[in-house]
């Protein structure tokens, strides 16, 4: 069965949106339940996940399964009409596990054992986890797999030790075996003849340790691909013992916000759906814009809906202050994430906990129960969801794309030897991505394998790391016609992180019309004035390039510093398309109006006109059908937006056409049907 028609029956099993969360009822008295499942149904519930660190509770001793508990809880639920994601709970290995067996214990990359207390407390190389992991697994899929309140399966939980072990490192040579196939290979992409790290036996290959003073970029570089693909293995091996029990249903791990251990690129292909936790900071006014990029991520990693696996209700508890979500941000933050592709509106978790490290961490039913704010926006919200039940399963179109990849990140901020090492890669995306997101335009994100032939703009924020396959298609995209807005520092160096020859940027030498004989970092608080050819004037700071031009004209140059009447900003026409190459880090404001103008002169329009930066803006239609939703979020607190709206628009959480203008107040949501 494909992946497409597991996720259509989950949508018809569930029957809308799904709305619920994570449920562990093992951590209450059975007296609970009851009341648990009354509430749920009084909410609007129709889907838990259940048994997420349960190990303990199934499997208390090794090989003796305690499933009664498991039994009455599936067939309580089912009896009220909530599904279940049913989890494997391979994220917390019980202390009979980790005791019996140390090794099963991560080392970290100072040497130190990660012990047990917490989770994630396992290598995800260890033979002897991935041998109890399936037998969990296994054990789990022959009971419930043919349960019919089962309508998905949830592999483990946000996959992320990183091991320094021995068995990690037999498992990091086999990697390189397949990567690389020889030696001779491996030493000439890691450039080991630098510093005389040439390796003659393959049983000389360790993990990238801490070392006294810096180690081969390469080898770190791989170490990063080679953990990504550990974790995927496990993975991979549970998915495979569910999926022979029953085909059916989707089956999914739950990704986590700019996480920068595994490579979801590729974990999403073996995936039924990408799902996400994400916790925007309610202390952040600019939160919203960095989980709108997430939500983009999500939606492009396969080309399709995706699910919102966790989120708070209210606060968290693993920051230094803890703030709450003002009132009216829960239902905000849940429409954002269906704007943007999401077919769920899942929580963590039902019910707050009384005891762990997470015990204040917000929940669908507060410590004050029913009497709660929260519970009145979670009750209030699972009732309205199934006013736009029908937008479930619709899809989303963009005609401009930024390059988030997993590799660009790795590239950039983890191997260390750079002219300055201070990059935060998904910052950098951030600021190229929040001016398209303000000026309300559908973004998608693209990694190096990524077809662009569909876009009209493509962003590359310092990519400092591309392959030859990237280098390729990009060079096709604005040879045929595509607009390219690409920041410096990209291109320099190749897959196995060689400086790409012979001058910067090397790989895009020929789009930016230009070669760059120095790399420039700012120096503390060193700023540098910036005019551009029309007359507008900004500053920049961070970063300089020392530019050449070859056949680029000059959009923009420097007026004070050691570069003063030196290009900063270039154009260049190649083939039917255009390059605009940014030398420096531009002000937000200028690096705003030049992704902007870039943007409309290719052609593309914004979802709305006239709105302003604080509301958010996108669309989902149907991928057959006539209609289009278009999702209207305020931002603000305090102001109330006018948006005009196609005049035919029906707003389907008032019930009402929008007679061509939609008012939003504070926090305020919209959904419009159009066509």
């Amino acid at each position: 069965m494909s992946d497409n028609s597991r996720m259509d029956a989950f949508r018809a099993c569930v029957g809308g949106f799904a709305f619920g969360g994570d449920y562990n009822p093992e951590q209450w008295d059975r007296s609970v339940w009851d009341e648990d499942v009354a509430l749920m149904r009084r909410a609007g519930v129709n889907l838990v996940t259940l048994g997420v660190f349960a190990w303990a509770s199934l499997e208390p001793e090794p090989g003796r399964f305690t499933f009664d508990w498991m039994d009455e809880v599936i067939d309580l639920l089912h009896a009220n009409g909530v599904s279940v994601d049913l989890a494997t709970p391979t994220a917390a290995p019980p202390v009979w596990l980790t005791d019996g067996h140390p090794e099963v214990h991560p080392v970290m990359e100072d040497g130190e054992t990660f012990g047990f207390g917490n989770r994630l407390h396992f290598d995800p190389t260890s033979p002897r986890y991935r041998e109890h992991a399936a037998r969990i697994t296994t054990a789990l899929a022959e009971r419930y797999a043919h349960h019919p309140a089962v309508v998905m399966w949830h592999i483990s939980n946000e996959y992320g030790p990183v091991p320094y072990t021995p068995q990690s490192a037999i498992a990091f040579r086999a990697w390189l075996r397949r990567r690389y196939g020889t030696l001779a290979a491996l030493n000439d992409a890691w450039y080991t003849r630098f510093w005389s790290q040439v390796y003659t036996s393959w049983d000389q290959v360790n993990p990238p340790e801490i070392p006294r003073s810096w180690s081969n970029p390469t080898r770190r570089l791989d170490y990063k691909r080679f953990v990504s693909d550990a974790l995927l293995e496990c993975f991979v091996m549970e998915r495979d013992i569910v999926r022979a029990h029953r085909d059916d249903v989707p089956i999914l791990t739950n990704f986590m916000r700019f996480y920068r251990h595994a490579d979801y690129w590729r974990w999403a292909a073996e995936e039924d759906a990408a799902a996400l936790d994400i916790y925007p900071d309610p202390g952040h006014a600019d939160s919203h814009v960095s989980a709108a990029l997430n939500f983009d991520l999500m939606r492009s990693l396969r080309g399709e809906p995706w699910l919102l696996m966790e989120q708070a209700a209210s606060g968290v508890s693993q920051w230094r202050v803890n703030n709450v979500k003002r009132p009216g941000q829960l239902r905000l933050g849940s429409y954002q994430a269906i704007a943007h592709g999401a077919d769920s509106v899942l929580f963590f978790q039902w019910r707050a906990g009384r005891g762990g490290h997470e015990r204040f961490h917000s929940a669908m039913l507060p410590h004050s129960g029913t009497a709660s704010r929260t519970w009145r926006e979670v009750e209030a919200l699972g009732r309205e969801l199934p006013a736009i039940a029908e937008a479930v399963g619709t899809v989303s179109h963009a005609e401009i794309a930024v390059l988030f990849d997993w590799n660009a990140w790795w590239g950039l901020t983890e191997t260390h030897g750079l002219p300055r090492n201070d990059f935060d890669y998904p910052a950098v995306v951030t600021d190229h991505y929040r001016p398209l997101l303000q000026a309300h335009h559908a973004v998608d994100m693209v990694n190096f394998a990524s077809d662009l032939s569909g876009y009209r703009v493509v962003v590359v924020p310092n990519a400092y790391l591309v392959d030859d396959r990237f280098v390729e298609e990009l060079t096709r995209f604005v040879h045929g016609g595509g607009t390219l807005v690409c920041s410096f520092f990209s291109g320099v160096v190749d897959a196995d992180n060689q400086v790409r020859q012979p001058a910067y940027p090397g790989a895009f030498r020929e789009l930016v019309g230009c070669y760059v004989d120095e790399y420039w970092p700012a120096r503390e608080g060193e700023t540098f004035d910036v005019a551009f050819a029309d007359g507008t004037t900004t500053r920049a700071d961070f970063w300089q390039d020392s530019i050449h031009p070859e056949t680029a004209t000059v959009l923009a140059s420097y007026t004070s510093g050691l570069l003063a009447g030196r290009p900063a900003v270039l154009d260049n026409a190649v083939g039917a398309g255009r390059v605009r190459y940014v030398g420096t880090r531009l002000a937000p404001e200028a690096l705003r109006d030049l992704l902007v103008a870039a943007v409309a002169d290719a052609g593309v329009t914004p979802l709305v006109a006239g709105a302003p930066p604080h509301v958010e803006v996108a669309r989902r239609h149907s991928p057959d059908g006539p209609h289009a939703y278009l999702f209207l979020l305020n931002h603000s607190e305090t102001e109330t937006a006018r948006v005009a709206v196609p005049a035919d628009g029906l707003d389907l959480l008032a019930g009402a056409p929008t007679g061509g203008t939609v008012a939003l107040g504070p926090l305020g949501v919209a959904v419009v049907r159009t066509g």
